[in-house]
């Protein structure tokens, strides 16, 4: 994320600029349905719904309370470098619209909406660790408290002026820490809590829908160029578009890093393995692409490939139930990425940092460190604090028989295909069973 200045008082709005992040912005938005794609193709048909439906309420609730309070908390005057706060953004009633973010050439109301689809996309990762097994109601109220607890106060630590990751000067381009490590810290620290699924290491819980995977994976590439391009709030300067090419040479070099190793352990490639060593690059070049060449890039996506396809086999030997690898890609990834600054940052990008490799040292290493571990274990400890109160209050999880009937049915009262009329308009060529006939005859188990 581009640091917070002050310039010249006669800085004018760029219209330019303006609808440049208007797009980007719109690009973030298309990331929560597309995680919901990418998410509900990934589960069993007996939860599909519910896990789209898991990211598409983070659109409603994120999206009210950021206007009520949000925003302030993220990027309001810092506060002992932990919290923002301005009264007069509660509710956004008080900004007005040509006025322009802190010394850059876009309004406020630009800046502040494309940080709320940071915000909403953020929550909606970590539903893929907790998969068929948590309450609709629960869940809700979880990304409520959240968001207000967790995010809004690490987004000021990384991205607002007096912040603690700020000052320090750690470098998270468009949401290393902010976003991924925060995500998948929170991830574990629920699933540790609300425990393992029903048949898990026992039942095949096979994806449903792998061109869905794919779908919701392309959506996802094709959104964060506006995730990580915009992130500089313009293109003045080249940086943004040094990111863009970042983003796109990163995710390419993951895709063949995790198929690698997929041929080379598994023999074999896989769609699902394509799909996610996309998003482990993705998320791995999101805190580095502002500060690595196209090569580091390679470099970057390459390692995020290979080690996030090794990280997502750390639950059975570990015994956490993480459904969709949340933890293996987002965690694992958004960790790497942030370190690997200390290494491959050029000093030609959005600053002049160096990494090790470039003759700076690890300075920036260690700051990249506390970035990473301070962040995830706030995020782990909260977030598992968070989830012990909800389920000793309403209760966390569904009932070990809606869990394995579908969650689908009991908790949104639909199911996401209807099979009873497929094949209906086909032409009959043989006689109707009879009624006796039919119910005679041996039934199929479908694999829900």
């Amino acid at each position: 994320m581009a640091p917070a200045i002050t310039l010249a008082a006669e800085t004018q709005l760029s219209a330019a600029n303006t609808g440049f992040m208007l797009i980007c912005s719109a690009l973030v938005m298309l990331m929560t349905p597309a995680l919901a794609f990418f998410y509900g193709g990934m589960v069993r048909v007996k939860s599909t719904l519910n896990m789209l439906m898991m990211s598409f309420i983070s659109l409603g609730i994120v999206t009210v309370l950021w206007v009520l309070y949000g925003f302030s908390m993220a990027f309001g005057t810092d506060s002992g470098s932990i919290v923002g706060w301005n009264s007069d953004w509660v509710g956004l009633s008080n900004i007005g619209l040509t006025e322009l973010w802190d010394g850059y050439t876009i309004p406020v109301f630009v800046f502040l909406v494309f940080q709320l689809m940071f915000a909403v996309l953020t929550p909606a990762l970590i539903s893929g660790a907790l998969a068929d097994r948590v309450k609709f109601t629960a869940w809700a109220l979880f990304i409520a408290l959240w968001v207000t607890v967790v995010y809004f106060p690490v987004a000021h630590w990384v991205w607002g002026a007096g912040g603690w990751a700020f000052e320090l000067g750690v470098i998270d381009f468009a949401g290393g820490t902010a976003v991924h490590i925060n995500a998948g810290a929170a991830a574990l620290g629920v699933i540790l809590v609300i425990g393992k699924r029903v048949g898990f290491k026992k039942d095949p819980m096979r994806p449903h829908s792998l061109p869905l995977v794919m779908l919701g994976a392309g959506l996802l590439w094709f959104g964060w160029f506006g995730f990580n391009a915009g992130s500089w709030l313009g293109n003045d300067d080249g940086v943004g578009a040094l990111m863009f090419v970042n983003t796109q040479v990163a995710t390419g070099a993951a895709v063949l890093g995790w198929l690698a190793y997929e041929k080379i352990r598994h023999g074999t490639f896989t769609t699902l393995g394509a799909a996610s060593g996309a998003v482990s690059g993705l998320v791995a070049i999101t805190p580095a692409g502002g500060a690595v060449s196209p090569l580091g890039a390679i470099a970057v996506g390459l390692i995020a490939g290979v080690v996030c396809a090794m990280a997502v086999g750390l639950k059975y030997k570990f015994g956490y139930d993480d459904s969709l690898d949340v933890v293996g890609v987002h965690l694992v990834g958004g960790i790497l990425g942030s370190l690997l600054i200390g290494f491959f940052a050029s000093g030609k990008g959005q600053s002049d940092v160096q990494g090790l490799f470039y003759g700076g040292g690890l300075d920036q290493f260690w700051k990249q460190c506390a970035g990473v571990f301070g962040v995830l274990a706030y995020s782990l400890v909260v977030s598992a604090v968070l989830a012990f109160l909800l389920d000793k209050t309403i209760g966390m999880r569904v009932s070990e028989d809606v869990e394995v009937a579908g969650i689908d049915q009991a908790e949104h009262a639909e199911t996401a295909y209807d099979f009873s009329g497929a094949g209906g308009g086909a032409v009959r060529t043989t006689a109707t069973p009879t009624a006796s006939a039919a119910a005679s005859a041996p039934s199929k188990k479908v694999d829900a």
